[in-house]
């Protein structure tokens, strides 16, 4: 296999000594069942010496590995022989596409260059996972006994350590008490509310009780017996909805995918306490639908219902940060995760600002939009 290889080895090694390689990528597992699905392989700087980094993308996490060019070739040779049956060598003069049929016969095809610039060659650390080993994981199904991710749950798993990346930036930003007081509203089965606690408290040494607000007294009791098994002491959860919860001592506000205005209900809870950090996944965007139900809409946009829905969507969350900022709160709204993962994706987040704000500019700008889309009034609006 390494003579039918030769090809592909001779111009990598010509493109690294006319330092135009940019980078290898293996693809097309001979066996659909296996975990590896795809190998990406970059020239970096170690310790002033030239190797080559091995990423192993695995359908539940990354590994990577570095080697010298010899042993480049000895695991690409292992891995196309057994592993692979197609490969494409980046260079900046053309790219190369390599082909193995399942009787190992290799064919080859040259094309244009994908890339005009080299990729960096700084050695990147494997990416952190936040919630990793964790004895919650496997209470809550996400993990098995030896601690790995269980296929089926990947998207959770990465959902969860994108979650805990965010929150760990923003807790950075504000000044919060020795003691931080956190009210998760919405828990749900409270794969995030176990998360944040255990990062937190367990991995980052804060001092925190945790609160889940669960409106199904099965899903209460479910979570409190993980926590009870997990030690989590500071960590409760409570069935009652959201708008009964009169503890008004919040530091950090959390509602990821309460459902429809329970968003707009935990906002209020959180508004009303001074809390630091407001964090809102929202979901189910119907107030504002429905209350412009049956009227005529000038906008061509609003025309087709899909585009219609993502657009109340957007006037409905713009408003919530509008209402944010007009209680000082300085606001951002982004891609909490990506839509191959899950279609609840937009997280607001307000953290608690000392500067003044032009509340009558702010209230134009709500007023104006409500105009522009005949709104009569915003479900928050109308606790505030």
């Amino acid at each position: 296999m390494k003579e039918a290889l030769h090809q592909l080895f001779t111009e990598f090694q010509n493109s690294i000594q006319k330092n135009d390689f940019v980078k290898l990528t293996l693809s097309k597992p001979i066996r659909k069942s296996d975990e590896l699905s795809n190998v990406y392989i970059r020239q970096i700087m170690l310790k002033g010496d030239i190797c080559f980094q091995f990423l192993y993308r695995y359908k539940t996490n990354d590994q990577t590995k570095n080697y010298s060019f010899e042993e480049s070739i000895e695991e690409l040779t292992h891995l196309l022989s057994e592993k692979f049956r197609a490969a494409t060598l980046f260079t900046l003069e053309n790219d190369l596409l390599v082909f193995i049929s399942k009787k190992k016969k290799v064919s080859y095809k040259t094309t244009q260059p994908s890339f005009k610039n080299k990729l960096p060659e700084t050695h990147d650390k494997p990416k952190e996972k936040r919630a990793e080993n964790s004895e919650y994981l496997y209470h809550l199904g996400v993990t098995d006994k030896e601690g790995k991710v269980i296929p089926k749950m990947a998207d959770k798993y990465r959902q969860i350590n994108k979650y805990l990346e965010i929150i760990e930036a923003q807790i950075q930003s504000v000044k919060l008490p020795k003691h931080i007081n956190i009210v998760d509203m919405g828990s749900g089965k409270g794969y995030l509310t176990f998360a944040l606690y255990d990062y937190l408290v367990n991995q980052k040494g804060y001092t925190a009780s945790v609160t889940g607000i669960e409106l199904r007294q099965s899903l209460v009791d479910y979570c409190n017996d993980i926590a009870k098994k997990c030690d989590f002491k500071g960590l409760l959860f409570v069935a009652q909805p959201i708008q009964e919860y009169d503890n008004n001592k919040i530091d950090i506000l959390i509602a990821l995918h309460a459902c429809d205005t329970a968003t707009d209900d935990a906002i209020y809870k959180g508004l009303v306490s001074k809390a630091e950090l407001i964090i809102c996944a929202p979901c189910c965007h119907k107030q504002i639908r429905q209350q412009v139900k049956g009227k005529e809409q000038e906008s061509p946009l609003l025309k087709y219902g899909i585009f219609k829905e993502r657009q109340f969507e957007m006037v409905t969350d713009t408003i919530r940060a509008l209402i944010l900022e007009k209680n000082n709160y300085t606001t951002k709204v982004f891609e909490f995760i990506s839509n191959e993962h899950t279609r609840k994706n937009v997280m607001l987040i307000g953290a608690k600002s000392s500067k003044k704000v032009d509340e009558k500019r702010i209230e134009a700008k709500i007023s104006d939009l409500k105009e522009a889309y005949q709104i009569e009034q915003h479900y928050l609006e109308g606790l505030l």
